[in-house]
């Protein structure tokens, strides 16, 4: 009888001061210190006879196809698989460094830089990764009050976290956790320039105290992004700063702790495996340069209100799409982007992974369509293409929508190849 392994670590790969965050058009000025640190989580289940699935989870607004790359070999060479069998997966946290993957996108012009790369790199290389035989079961629960739609309050959102808890097969002592839950880290606005998890970190941090509660460790905990496309705590959050991070964080960790001391679905013992193709998908026409001008004059036109207000956040955020709009336009766009998609699953639980900023639309959709019983839909994951919009969206002209790469004919086109690959 096989074995489920697993090798878990967290490391600090927190840059020093004086790089550029990345994630907001509007910020000005460098990174001068840390709120709290970023970290590369990587959770390695595996058997003696199998390579398995190896997630590395990495504080970043993405992880583009470079970095991912170069991500996946040095994961790979420090478990001693191939690179093929690690998911490459970003938090999302708009309060990281841009020199990491370098531009994902028109709208915010960056470089890489290898003073940044070249340490997370070497450090991930580095990381010792000893399996220990351990069980697996699945959770899930209910969260409130962490996020929403961010354009309707009460929109479409898929507000389930997703919880693979592994133990230890000698003691029962909970060894890790890989979370699922779908909501932008975006606590921190553009006045931030600290370093920052956002909340996914927070979230880490409470809910390792709360398990390891009468225990002599504390469990690494890794977070992987859902279809947060349109999904943000911009009607829950209370406030910008640290103590609402933390606020969010502790109220998402208290919810999966809860989750995790009621019984769960047993896994089998077996290596999770792992399904990749790619799809080529053809880059959208973008409008003329009258229509491009007419789209800002009518998003400057749509400003009021105070900076708090959610719906000048939803004017403010417009108006960025229609600007970064016309920076697509005035870029050098390929004609097509080839984008990797990919399936792993455990017994009864799949999670497939797109390298875009799904819509919670999308992701229902994913989920009904899947044959899996338990089906959980990871953004962000092996590179990043930008928003996949909704019809709602794409009709009226969201920010979103603006700066998409993508057509609802092209959109379908990718929702179809997934499903396809969670079919196969």
């Amino acid at each position: 009888m096989s074995e489920l392994l697993l090798a878990a670590a967290s490391l600090d790969v927190t840059p020093p001061p004086g790089h550029r965050l990345d994630g907001y058009s509007a910020r000005e000025g460098l990174a001068t210190g840390t709120a709290d640190p970023l970290r590369a989580t990587l959770i390695w289940l595996s058997t003696e006879g199998s390579p398995g699935v190896l997630w590395l989870s990495l504080d970043a607004i993405a992880a583009g196809t470079a970095l991912t790359a170069e991500l996946a070999a040095a994961a790979g060479a420090a478990a001693g698989i191939p690179p093929e069998c690690v998911l490459v997966c970003a938090s999302h946290t708009h309060s990281a460094p841009s020199g990491w993957t370098g531009q994902i996108h028109p709208v915010i012009p960056s470089l890489r830089e290898p003073s940044l790369y070249e340490p997370l790199i070497a450090a991930v290389a580095a990381t010792p990764l000893d399996r220990h035989p351990v069980r697996a079961s699945w959770r899930s629960i209910e969260v409130i009050g962490v996020g929403t739609n961010r354009h309707h309050r009460d929109g479409p959102h898929d507000n389930t976290a997703g919880v693979l808890a592994l133990r230890s097969a000698i003691d029962d002592t909970l060894r890790a956790v890989l979370l699922d839950f779908a909501c932008h880290p975006t606590t921190y606005g553009p006045e931030n320039l600290l370093y920052s998890a956002d909340w996914p970190g927070a979230t880490r941090t409470a809910l390792a105290h709360l398990a390891a509660a009468g225990t002599r460790s504390e469990p690494v905990v890794g977070y992987l992004q859902g279809a947060a496309g349109d999904v943000s705590p911009r009607f829950t959050r209370q406030g910008r700063g640290a103590p609402e991070v933390e606020r969010l964080g502790s109220l998402l960790a208290a919810r999966v702790a809860e989750a995790l001391t009621a019984p769960g679905l047993d896994l089998p013992s077996v290596a999770p495996t792992i399904h990749r193709a790619t799809v080529s998908l053809k880059v959208r026409d973008l409008p003329t340069p009258a229509e491009l001008a007419a789209v800002i004059n009518t998003a400057e036109a749509g400003l009021h209100g105070s900076l708090d207000d959610p719906a000048h956040r939803i004017a403010q955020t417009r108006l960025d799409g229609a600007r970064g709009q016309s920076l697509m336009a005035a870029a050098r766009l390929p004609a097509a982007l080839d984008l990797p998609i990919s399936v792993a699953r455990l017994g009864d639980v799949t999670w497939v992974h797109l390298p875009v900023e799904l819509f919670a639309t999308h992701g229902r959709q994913l989920q009904t369509e899947s044959p899996h019983p338990i089906t959980r839909v990871i953004g962000y994951t092996d590179g990043y293409f930008g928003y996949v919009v909704d019809p709602d969206a794409a009709h009226r002209g969201t920010y979103e929508a603006l700066i998409t790469y993508f057509d609802q004919p092209t959109t379908t086109q990718l929702l179809t190849a997934a499903t396809a690959l969670l079919t196969r």
